[in-house]
């Protein structure tokens, strides 16, 4: 019996090996086993990368070469290089969205971490790190199980510009600074910070000024998005080069949409001027899914497909997501609009990327990340921190009495109502994969106290009040009632933008309705991406407290329910302004331009530009305790020092500003010492956030305000907590003048600085003023 047990388990473990064998990938290229191939140039590790990559474009023909142009790059045996899918998806987690991605029996999942709007509004950048260096663990596993590639086309840093947008979900919000710093501390989880090697490949997308999907008849297609080059400068492109500059991302995509009149993938002035030539990104130029199409067949912006695959080529695209490049660019080579050169230098970028991900390194399972493997996806650890991540990303809007948190001893019967308490998909938003498990807030709250669940609506559209009955009367019964709201995927989307900022259908009446009726504390929590006027909870008093929970991944129903009963405090603060409906009157989302026209009635766009009521501004968010702020030390007077004296045509501001380029910047920072005490009687994360003015004199069209700084602090109660906040002169204080010149104004600048002001004086170092 133990020899025949014994040769069974042999067996077993033999059978077990062998099929892991055969789900673990191959090498990409250079396979040691290959005879053939394995003892050429361009394989071998101890030459320098740019060396290798010349050897492997010298082997490879024209035909070879075009075919590598495009997402599903063709195998080269004779050189012993395999197909490659270089779309591959994860915004928020490994995503199969992108056909680079299969889930499997082996890999059935992987962490779905809150959408990035909602872990956006954490306001912390170590966190935002950390999820980064969490997804690129579970695709580097994927990858070695053959399952997944290595260049991810994520983080979506555009900005949140329009409330409308039904991709603003996927954005950092729409603060510039706030989406750049969270482009570039996403990047560098995902990619690491090795000078020379890529755990994976990220791109921040989509290059520049998108923000339009499909509204009022006009679609991303067709758009010519008309920029100011003030604004371009400003706004647009600040999350783009925060993250090439900074967070070292290894490419960028560019978009669909033309920007005045030329489509971005066909604009060297953006291209190779701006993201390889200023920026001087280190890696791939990608476009949007079939963009060299689209320019060509939908804007008609070239007269012959050779004609577009050579201005896309020529324009700095390496990369074409779509086969048009493919099928075009040898026509084109021959047709003599493009050089056999010019072919070359795309695929010196492309090429470079994969060998520094290692792919031509020989058998993955050998290499520093060889072997992660299923057991490092969704492992516990990481389902910890998609968590902590809803739990941060929470905001508290509202809080009555304060009646939050709810206690487990007086509410003890808790009536859960609404189209989204039992959302499970919902929770993860779009570009999103399969998750781990899901705790939707149903089950959330039901580890608290006992349920009593009624939908109220069947979906989000909430047509009719069939189902109002049965959810009112479970309100008069319960403790408590927690009503889940707001939208899903069917209202905000790719390619769905919103025609209004109300609750969609009944489902304000059915809040309203359940309210007046409910005998203990109504609490209204809100999913959604995009921002929701909710002017009727704020002010009606029935309603006690209110949540936005944004899309809070695969986990967010219970930090949902450990916020409601105060086992997790609330921290997040607002990534976007929530505005009224009355906003949309005179704004069409076509409009791009940020600040506004009184004579026009135009409003202008997000916090930093608009100056009128909101449901809710940007960096609104309450907390359970109480904090409060003392500048512990502060300069009143920073000198600005200059490059000697130059004259020329002075602009509107140029006697009171100095260009930043005339300035010497690279140690020129504010350092601000605060102290934050919480003087609560519970313990408390807090978000400190700064925010700066310019100076009166730096002109009318100048921002209402800026965020120059934030830090995520977790205080105890009682306790006090000292945070140093360095702001850097010539980024964060400086503006644009309408020629798109960033220039520091001279003169006083107010910083709030939690509830405390403070004022600076910006002097130039030398006698007189740059003139330029």
């Amino acid at each position: 019996m133990s020899s025949t047990f014994s040769s069974l388990v042999a067996v077993f473990l033999l059978l077990f090996l062998l099929h892991y064998t055969c789900q673990a990938r191959e090498a990409f290229a250079c396979d040691p086993k290959n005879a053939a191939t394995k003892n050429f140039p361009f394989c071998k590790v101890s030459v320098a990368i740019p060396e290798r990559v010349k050897d492997l474009i010298g082997r490879l023909t024209l035909e070879e070469k075009v075919r590598l142009l495009v997402n599903n790059a063709a195998a080269v045996p004779r050189l012993g290089m395999k197909g490659y899918e270089w779309w591959s998806e994860a915004l928020h987690g490994v995503s199969n969205v992108g056909p680079g991605v299969k889930f499997n029996a082996e890999f059935p999942g992987a962490t779905s971490f809150p959408q990035v709007i909602t872990t956006a509004a954490s306001f912390n950048a170590s966190l935002w790190e950390s999820i980064g260096r969490v997804v690129s663990d579970e695709a580097r596993a994927m990858y070695n199980g053959g399952t997944a590639g290595l260049t991810y086309w994520s983080p979506n840093v555009n900005i949140f510009r329009d409330p409308r947008w039904g991709r603003g979900q996927e954005t950092p919000g729409e603060d510039p600074v706030l989406a750049g710093i969270y482009a570039a501390s996403y990047v560098r989880g995902l990619q690491g910070t090795h000078p020379n090697r890529l755990k994976v490949a990220a791109c921040c997308k989509h290059f520049t000024a998108y923000d339009l999907d499909n509204w009022n008849g006009m679609d991303r297609f067709h758009f010519n998005a008309q920029v100011s080059k003030q604004d371009i400068e400003d706004t647009f492109d600040v999350p783009f080069r925060m993250c090439v500059s900074e967070g070292k991302v290894a490419s960028v995509m560019c978009s669909y949409n033309q920007v005045n009149g030329v489509p971005t993938c066909a604009d060297p002035n953006l291209l190779k001027k701006t993201v390889r030539g200023l920026w001087q990104l280190d890696g791939y130029i990608v476009s949007d899914c079939d963009s060299v199409g689209v320019f060509y067949s939908n804007q008609h912006y070239a007269p012959t497909p050779e004609e577009a695959a050579a201005d896309a080529i020529k324009a700095g695209l390496d990369l074409d997501c779509g086969p048009f490049l493919a099928v075009h660019t040898q026509d084109a080579v021959k047709k003599g609009l493009l050089s056999e050169a010019d072919v070359d230098g795309a695929l010196v970028n492309t090429l470079t990327v994969q060998m520094r991900l290692g792919m031509f390194d020989g058998e993955p399972s050998a290499q520093e990340y060889g072997k992660l493997g299923p057991n490092d996806v969704c492992k516990p650890a990481h389902q910890q921190l998609a968590l902590e991540a809803a739990t941060q990303g929470i905001v508290l809007l509202k809080n009555t009495g304060p009646v939050l948190p709810l206690s487990q001893q007086r509410h003890r019967t808790v009536a859960v109502i609404g189209p989204n308490s039992k959302a499970t998909v919902t929770m993860i938003g779009n570009y999103a994969g399969i998750a781990c498990g899901y705790t939707s807030p149903l089950q959330g709250i039901g580890r608290y106290a006992t349920t009593d669940h009624r939908l109220g609506c069947e979906n989000v559209a909430c047509k009719n009040d069939k189902l109002f009955g049965p959810a009112i009367n479970a309100a008069r019964q319960a403790d408590a009632t927690v009503l889940v709201m707001g939208l899903d995927q069917s209202i905000e989307a790719e390619t769905v933008d919103r025609t209004g900022l109300l609750l969609p259908g009944r489902q304000q009446d059915l809040v309203s309705k359940v309210a007046a009726a409910s005998k203990g504390p109504t609490i209204l929590v809100l999913m959604s991406g995009g921002p929701v006027d909710i002017t009727f909870a704020k002010n009606n008093p029935r309603i006690v407290g209110i949540l936005w929970a944004g899309y809070p991944g695969q986990a967010g129903g219970a930090a949902i329910a450990d916020i409601l009963f105060g086992t997790s405090s609330p921290g997040g603060k607002l990534p976007m302004t929530w505005y009224p409906e009355e906003y949309l009157r005179k704004l069409p989302m076509t409009n791009m331009a940020m600040r506004g026209s009184e004579s026009a009635g135009y409003p202008g766009r997000t916090y930093r530009f608009y100056k009128g009521e909101v449901v809710y501004p940007f960096g609104h968010g309450l907390t359970y305790t109480h904090f409060v702020h003392t500048l512990a030390s502060a300069p009143t007077v920073v000198s600005v020092p200059v490059n000697g004296h130059r004259r020329s045509n002075a602009s509107d501001i140029s006697n009171r500003a100095i260009r930043v380029t005339h300035a010497r910047c690279d140690n020129l920072f504010i350092t601000l010492q605060v102290d934050i005490k919480n003087v609560g009687s519970r313990d408390g994360t807090h978000t400190l956030v700064v925010f700066s003015a310019p100076p009166a004199s730096a002109g009318h069209w100048a921002l209402e305000k800026q965020l120059v700084a934030f830090e995520k602090v977790h205080v105890t109660a009682k306790a006090q907590h000292r945070v140093r906040v360095h702001i850097h002169v010539c980024k964060l204080l400086s503006i644009v003048d309408k020629s798109g010149i960033r220039r520091i104004p001279l003169g006083l600048h107010s910083f709030n600085i939690g509830d405390v002001k403070h004022s600076v004086s910006l002097q130039a170092a030398a006698l007189g003023i740059i003139k330029s």
